[in-house]
């Protein structure tokens, strides 16, 4: 499990923030764009191994559709107007301090 910042907006890999999923969702939604997304995986996999370039870029819409309606990529889904700092180095965001009370085992 990667840890997750106090406010759960993030989840932390490698020093490098990423953007959870809205936490507002209703269950069956989030479940729907879960399973949208772990299929468009699929295709991209798919279609990098077959070469097909026109399979590869809808995959990877499909992809990013998903991303979208779970609150992982586009519009953040707080409203504090908070900025956004998915993807980046946590070392450049106002979560350093959390990151560095970690410990070395849990800053991953």
């Amino acid at each position: 499990m990667y840890p997750t910042t106090p406010d759960g907006r993030y989840f932390l890999v490698n020093g490098k923030l990423w953007r959870c999923s809205n936490p507002s969702l209703p269950a069956d939604a989030r479940q729907k764009w879960v399973n949208s997304l772990m299929e468009a995986r699929r295709e991209v996999k798919s279609a990098k191994a077959s070469g097909d370039e026109a399979q590869l870029k809808g995959a990877r819409a499909r992809v990013q559709k998903a991303k979208v309606e779970l609150g992982e990529r586009g519009p953040v889904w707080w409203d504090d107007g908070s900025p956004d700092f998915n993807q980046c180095q946590v070392k450049n965001t106002p979560y350093l301090q959390w990151h560095k009370s970690l410990g070395a085992t849990q800053a991953r």
